[in-house]
């Protein structure tokens, strides 16, 4: 007997028909032997509703209020499915993310897990029961209802398994894995049989949607294999674990991009110490997430400086980065809200030279000219003209034998 975590996505039980779908799958997995704790999101679409509800009262409304409201969601969905499950002779039972409980932080709409108390799920499996829990919700310090952001239901069922020490966490989804790159523009996409943490967070962090960021640092922190796979066949997906499990990987495992991406530009920046702390400490404050940074080499005694924040953060980067420049002695401020990010993604990059080179090489060969460059061990990065984006992807996949050769 295994214990088993699974989790459903909104296109999963975006009908009733769905989520009795979705009970004869978790019913097949109980006649298995295996304990069942099943994670749900809200039906698809609910949570717009549900939030556009809110703002039709209040332009900004208040975020604990929104969180109590977004929360309702999952609370249906788990009643629903209890109820499917137990029309079909099966002992199950509900939790809100509060009954558990599942505690997090009072970052309201975007709250981080802290803690899940496993007890009150234990005590239901040890009666009998698949226990059907709501992702996406929790519980903060005063009582309050949180909700985890988008995506959060994914890393509640991954945080869900590695509180209970589950043998493995099925995240079903409307895709039967993880693909070398996106499927609707590379025709000869593969999908990958297995997977590392590190690739997967780089892939997840770089654009890919299959699985959210979050959920896949649980899963490398404490151990839990993830099991992609679609809730609309019985194919094998695709498996996220530890390097080790991994015999042997290609030098890049996938291609990602992003077209959510800006670049902002400051010129002829003064070349002194703090200088950079000062611009990025005020987008620091306003909460802009800064991701690739480029700065040339000073030999006037001024620089250029480059970064990118998503896009829609371009205009408040844009503001804030203009009142700084002035306030150091920069001649101006530039930007471009029409880049993209196309990245290429591997473990065994680190012990292969020449792939720059071929990243580089290939993209040129195509005109498709380079505006950054980030790295790390095992990615490359480069901003390119968003125009350019499937074209890049396209070559790149080419380029490093990523194609499924029947195709």
């Amino acid at each position: 007997m295994a214990l088993i975590v699974q989790k459903y996505g909104g296109t999963s039980v975006g009908t009733i028909e769905k989520i009795k779908n979705c009970a004869k799958r978790v019913a097949k997995t109980r006649d298995a032997g295996n304990d069942v704790v099943v994670v749900v999101s809200a039906m698809s679409g609910e949570t717009n509703r549900l939030l556009g509800l809110a703002h039709q009262i209040a332009e900004i409304p208040n975020e604990r209020e929104l969180d109590v409201v977004a929360a309702t969601g999952e609370q249906v969905t788990i009643g629903l499915l209890a109820i499917a499950l137990s029309e079909m002779g099966y002992k199950a039972r509900s939790f809100c993310g509060f009954q558990i409980p599942i505690r997090t932080d009072d970052a309201y709409v975007k709250a981080r897990i802290r803690t899940i108390e496993g007890d009150t799920i234990r005590k239901a499996l040890k009666e009998g029961y698949i226990a059907v829990v709501a992702g996406f919700q929790g519980i903060d310090d005063t009582g309050s209802i949180t909700t985890l952001g988008r995506g959060g239901s994914d890393t509640s069922a991954v945080a869900v398994a590695a509180a209970l020490e589950a043998d493995v966490c099925e995240i079903y989804t409307d895709v039967d894995g993880v693909y070398t790159t996106d499927p609707n523009i590379c025709s000869d996409a593969r999908k990958l049989e297995k997977i590392s943490f590190e690739e997967m967070l780089e892939l997840a962090s770089l654009g890919a949607k299959v699985l959210q960021i979050r959920s896949v640092e649980f899963g490398m922190k404490y151990g839990v294999r993830i099991h992609v796979r679609s809730s609309f066949n019985d194919n094998q997906g695709t498996i996220v674990t530890t390097e080790d499990e991994i015999m042997e990987t290609a030098v890049v495992s996938g291609v990602a991009y992003s077209k959510n991406e800006a670049k902002v530009t400051i010129v002829k920046v003064p070349d002194k110490p703090g200088i950079a702390a000062r611009i990025f400490r005020a987008l620091s404050e306003a909460k802009i997430v800064v991701d690739v940074i480029v700065q040339n080499v000073s030999v006037t005694g001024y620089t250029d400086m480059t970064f990118t924040v998503g896009r829609s953060d371009f205009r408040k980067a844009m503001t804030i980065t203009e009142k700084a420049a002035s306030e150091i002695g920069a001649e101006k401020v530039v930007g471009d809200d029409r880049i993209s990010k196309v990245s290429i993604v591997g473990m065994a990059m680190r012990s292969h030279s020449g792939v720059a080179m071929k990243v580089f090489e290939t993209l040129a060969a195509e005109g498709i000219n380079i505006l950054g460059i980030s790295t790390s061990e095992i990615k490359i990065s480069v901003l390119i003209d968003e125009k350019y984006t499937e074209l890049a992807v396209r070559v790149l996949h080419g380029a490093f034998g990523l194609g499924n050769p029947s195709a």
